[in-house]
């Protein structure tokens, strides 16, 4: 045993010597050699003086010595014996994984002590005793008794750090336990809340801000924090604190985002700032940050990121110029998307034969699936918009000639839709597309004006102009008041597309009279309360609330509401709570009482939408027990059906904030496949494309192509729409393959082949270039606009026969709602495009990391402007430009580094 010599020679040397003692006790050897001779020896009741080296035996008898001290009579010799042992403790070293030597031998004499603490007398040298008890309770306490924290609070002793991390760990984990079984008693709190408090500014200077953040959210005072931050650990705090909101329940979710708010004003974060405070939803927050600097660059920055969630802000005009108007009225889209398109040489026109590639599909479909049908001429129209969207070109719709567009080519509702189809080509760009889409307004046929109205409806989705065009010609009497049921709607759908998120109140004057008026179809009444919902979306506005609500109790109106547009009453309702959480508990209230199939189905949708995005798992095992129940396949039991339908949506809606969240709910999508009745299968593929929109994975698309050869066609024809849903906007080569594999296997199946190819347009929408996924902003904020225009196509496509493959197929333009460009632009700071290199990569959680981690890994250096993929993130290649965003995700801009020519001469 050479170590054995080693160990032992220092000590002959110094025996007695007290320093030589807390060198050497505990050391690492010592616990690392005792556990095999405690072990060899397999516990046997020797005693323990064998097993231990000489200086253990040493540190023990000194040990017993001092207590002994502190049993005698005279009590001077307190004091130094209690300085003594503490000297003990605090000097001694330990490995990771053993208790430090003294505690191990005091452990014994734990009894003996707590005894001796309540016979003394008050004074300093109790308070003393009460501090080293508190230590000691770690090792020796029992864990429901909470002996460390009992002892702390006898105690007013100020340097808790001494005792080292393990300790304050151990303290903060007590406190936390205390705190709750106080509560539940409903005793006081306070002496808890000073101690924690005084245990922050240990952990924030111990690089443990996330201790930190836990104790206090334990304890509920999470706004306590900013007062113990500094220039060094705001950041650290803050990330964690923002990351952690997924994980919380309301009200605390808000809370915390409160509190990081304030955090980053006080520290001049704007950009950071007013992200959250668009996640809130507090249009007074947004306004006051952008209040809160007049630095003109970083106000058109905030204004890129308000644009981007689609919030118009009333900002008095005399105070801002006009660029900055254009930067919070997103008018330079159509502009900066072009440059992208320019510079990706994509700019020619795709035709959809570019797109099927019919030479390979397999030869027994292939002189079918161009077949000169309407239903055909009408998927074309459908893929040419969305392949070329934004583009401001074609060759089928935008081209001149006598009868050269493509609308006459179709028929019926088929007109509608594919004249509809222009607005999305020039989607953004108002004043050009106002001026193609004219002519055509003018049509002797109705279903072609009806198209033009909703063109320009599309055609305004997402931008504001200040002389409101959209507002002007679609609430035209002429228009709206038509005779021709498709103008009407037309005219409807296309002011909720316009102002989608507007809160715009002149259109309750327009369209409230339409919910209401019990003689209407019930068509026009639904697509009103559409409309209301996706403009007044997450605003929880009581006067339409009231209207829809009124209008389902109504009696008179009962027997319409069998019809199979009442779904988008009921959707329209829904919206107005969309991220509200709690605020629709009122709506439920008042549709509990409501007797009638679709107050059910109503409630479920509303409740989901309340908690889109937040993950919140006691919602998702409530739609889990929905979906659970079994019902009988009657006429009578449609509402309940379509309870189950949107519960399977709701799962989805709620977990897609959040990536565990995700893979969990789709892990039940297999069973409910597996286990569900038809009503729920049929959901469950619609439900897979949501949860992950713009984002190919392989085990949701071959799950999905699975599905797509289902025997139940409904759930074969919702596979290949979400398979469209998954890719939309990636050209994805695989799923690419797998949708023309489906075009030759379905090629006799007119309506399956018609979804089909509006897959094949979703796969390559805007030429690979766009998204439709609703979280932005580095995948922080969920885009209630977004996310509401998605929704709505998947309640329509919960019965696609009835609608979208029956004559209502233009509720698809929905998706404009949600089709951003997934594009980096870096501008200068008089918004003019600059071309700098980016490092484009993977994104990497660096929450609660050490030091300063990379935040990407995997990357390509590119210049801009670049596309990002989902789950991507861009950072500078150098330091010469500062980026005003905190987020280098669509527009941004740049300001010259002032320091970058120094530090280059050097």
């Amino acid at each position: 045993m050479a170590q054995d010599g080693e160990r032992s020679a220092p000590a002959d040397k110094g025996k007695g010597k007290v320093d030589d003692i807390k060198e050497l006790s505990g050391g690492k050897k010592t616990a690392a050699d005792e556990k095999p001779q405690a072990d060899g020896k397999q516990k046997d009741d020797e005693s323990k003086e064998e097993e231990l080296s000489e200086e253990d035996q040493q540190l023990k008898n000194e040990l017993e010595m001092l207590v002994e001290r502190l049993k005698e009579p005279d009590t001077s010799l307190y004091a130094p014996a209690l300085d003594a042992i503490k000297n003990f403790i605090k000097t001694s070293t330990s490995s990771m994984t053993a208790v430090p030597k003294p505690l191990k031998f005091l452990r014994p004499h734990y009894d003996e002590l707590t005894e001796l603490y309540d016979k003394w007398a008050v004074g300093p040298v109790k308070d003393s005793l009460a501090d080293m008890l508190s230590v000691l309770g770690m090792t020796y306490g029992d864990e429901e008794k909470l002996e460390t924290l009992k002892y702390r609070l006898l105690t007013k002793s100020e340097d808790l750090g001494s005792w080292g991390h393990e300790y304050i760990r151990h303290l903060a984990l007590e406190i936390g336990q205390e705190y709750q079984n106080r509560l539940n008693a409903e005793k006081d709190v306070q002496d808890l809340i000073d101690l924690s408090l005084s245990l922050v500014p240990y952990f924030l200077s111990h690089n443990a801000e996330a201790d930190a953040v836990d104790l206090l959210s334990e304890l509920e005072i999470i706004e306590e924090i900013p007062r113990f931050l500094d220039e060094n650990t705001y950041a650290r705090v803050c990330l964690y604190m923002v990351s952690m909101v997924n994980l919380l329940t309301y009200p605390e979710d808000q809370q915390f985002l409160r509190t990081a708010h304030e955090i980053y004003v006080r520290y001049k974060e704007l950009t950071k700032a007013i992200v959250l405070a668009i996640r809130l939803n507090d249009i007074d927050l947004i306004k006051n940050d952008l209040n809160a600097t007049s630095d003109r660059s970083l106000k058109k920055q905030m204004a890129f990121l308000v644009s981007r969630q689609q919030i118009w802000l009333d900002l008095p005009e005399e105070e801002e110029d006009q660029s900055f108007m254009d930067c919070l009225n997103n008018t330079s889209i159509p502009k900066h998307f072009k440059s992208l398109g320019k510079e990706l040489n994509i700019l020619d026109p795709q035709m959809p034969e570019d797109i099927y590639k019919t030479h390979l599909e397999s030869s027994r479909g292939a002189g079918l699936t161009n077949v000169d049908s309407a239903r055909h001429n009408l998927a074309s129209a459908f893929v040419n918009a969305f392949a070329n969207a934004g583009y401001g070109n074609d060759k089928m719709m935008l081209v001149e000639g006598d009868k050269g567009p493509w609308v006459w080519k179709t028929k019926d509702d088929g007109m509608l839709s594919t004249t509809a189809s222009m607005g999305m080509l020039l989607h953004r760009d108002v004043e050009i597309g106002l001026d193609k889409i004219d002519r055509y307004t003018y049509a002797s046929e109705d279903q072609i004006k009806a198209g033009a109205l909703l063109s320009i409806g599309i055609l305004n989705s997402g931008v504001r102009i200040d002389s409101d065009p959209a507002l002007a010609l679609l609430s035209d009497p002429d228009n709206l008041e038509a005779k021709s049921v498709p103008m009407r709607v037309a005219s409807i759908m296309g002011l909720g597309l316009a102002y989608a998120g507007s809160n715009k109140e002149e259109l309750l004057e327009v369209l409230l009279p339409i919910v209401e008026d019990g003689s209407l179809d019930m068509q026009l009444s639904a697509m009103a309360a559409v409309s209301l919902g996706l403009i007044f979306v997450g605003s929880s506005n009581h006067q339409v609330s009231e209207a829809i609500a009124t209008t389902l109790m109504d009696e008179e109106r009962q027997k319409h509401l069998k019809d199979k547009w009442t779904r988008f009453m009921a959707l329209g309702l829904a919206l107005l709570y969309f991220g509200r959480q709690e605020e629709v508990d009122v709506i439920l209230d008042i549709l509990k009482a409501v007797d009638h199939p679709m107050a059910k189905p109503t409630s479920v949708l509303a409740s989901v939408c309340a908690w889109a995005g937040t993950g919140t798992v006691l919602k998702l095992q409530e739609l889990l027990h929905i979906c659970n129940d079994i019902i009988d396949e009657t006429e009578e039991n449609k509402g309940d059906e379509l309870v189950q339908s949107y519960a399977v949506l709701g799962l989805s809606l709620i977990a897609m904030g959040e990536e565990v969240g995700q893979d969990m709910i789709l892990r039940q999508f297999g069973h409910l496949m597996h286990y569900g009745a038809s009503n729920i299968r049929k959901a469950v593929p619609l439900a897979m494309g949501l949860i992950t929109p713009s984002n190919p994975q392989m085990k949701v698309y071959d799950t999905l192509s699975r599905y797509s050869h289902d025997t139940d066609n409904d759930v074969a024809i919702n596979a290949i729409f979400a398979m469209g849903l998954c890719g939309a906007g990636t050209k994805n080569a695989r799923l690419a393959q797998l949708l023309r594999q489906l075009a030759s296997y379905y090629h006799r199946d007119q309506n399956t082949l018609f979804m089909v190819r509006i897959a094949q347009g979703l796969l390559h929408m805007g030429k690979g270039t766009m998204t439709l996924n609703p979280f932005h902003t580095d995948r922080q904020v969920l885009s209630r606009v977004s996310a509401a225009g998605l929704l709505t196509v998947l309640v329509s496509m919960i019965d696609a026969k009835q609608f979208v493959l029956a004559e209502h197929h233009y509720l698809l333009y929905f998706l404009i709602t949600a089709m951003y460009p997934r594009f980096l632009v870096t501008l200068d700071e008089d918004l003019q495009p600059l071309t700098v290199n980016v490092r484009v990569g993977q994104a990497v959680d660096v929450v609660g990391q050490a030091g300063r981690p990379k935040t990407i890994t995997g990357w390509q250096t590119q210049s801009t402007p670049v596309l990002l993929a989902y789950g991507e993130r861009a950072e500078l290649e150098d330091e010469q430009y500062i980026p005003l965003s905190s987020t280098l995700e669509g527009l941004v801009i740049l300001r010259k580094n002032p320091n970058w020519e120094s530090s280059d001469s050097v």
